[in-house]
């Protein structure tokens, strides 16, 4: 069954999502797969016929059991990944894994109020854009940092991923891309002028995914959020100190 508190607590796509995560109704690239209301992991692996322990790897997913509408899954095997045999869903478990319930759209997650328990020095980040940092996190008001700086300004990838989510349907964000790490870690990038990349891709640390503008927003800026199982936790803690 989800569970509904690490749904509320991750953007709603990957962990959206897992997390800020996002549901959208864009299409998700070749090998990818969008989780709909009622989906299991097991009707996943089946219908894409895979074994449900290759989805498991593929995703990073810690909990099998919690998928969550919205959620971006890869269904099919990387490039320099081989299939595990055998038919789908028939070797693990069967029983309605992960059944994902009700379609939202993507929410942020709270913020952390203990940020120091947060591991961010496991993952290391380049500066998403060139610019004056104008507001830091807090945990309260500010759930990332505001980079600002003239529109059109190139906002790059943080540290290599797959996006999860691209679009402007979470009100506050603008036009937004979220980036997914690794099971535990999201970036999110939100107020571009223009999206470059498209969900499902993969993308490399330190390439361009889009401009900086002023969607949903008084001013030209890049809100900047890293996310840590679905919870905002200090950007600045991860990157290098300018």
């Amino acid at each position: 069954m989800l569970n509904t508190t690490r749904m509320m607590k991750r953007l709603a796509c990957a962990s959206l999502l897992a997390v800020l995560a996002a549901c959208g109704s864009a299409p998700v690239g070749p090998g990818f797969y969008r989780v709909e209301r009622g989906d299991t992991l097991s009707k996943i692996a089946r219908s894409n016929r895979q074994p449900v322990q290759n989805i498991v790897r593929w995703n990073n997913l810690t909990n099998p059991d919690s998928i969550e509408v919205g959620q971006v899954l890869r269904v099919a095997p990387p490039g320099n990944v081989a299939s595990t045999g055998g038919a789908a869903g028939g070797s693990t478990r069967s029983s309605g894994a992960g059944s994902a319930s009700a379609s939202t759209a993507p929410r942020p997650a709270p913020a952390d109020s203990a940020p120091s328990s947060a591991p961010a020095s496991a993952i290391s980040l380049i500066w998403p854009a060139d610019g004056t940092v104008i507001r830091r996190f807090d945990g309260s008001n500010s759930k990332g940092i505001d980079i600002s700086a003239a529109a059109g300004t190139p906002v790059v990838a943080a540290a290599s991923g797959t996006v999860v989510y691209a679009g402007n349907g979470l009100r506050g964000y603008g036009n937004l891309l979220i980036l997914k790490h690794n099971a535990d870690y999201l970036t999110a990038y939100a107020h571009n002028r223009v999206l470059l990349v498209k969900e499902g891709q993969s993308v490399a640390r330190g390439e361009k995914i889009a401009e900086m503008g002023d969607t949903d927003t008084d001013r030209v800026m890049l809100h900047f959020e890293l996310r840590y199982q679905g919870r905002s936790i200090d950007p600045s803690r991860a990157l290098p100190a300018r």
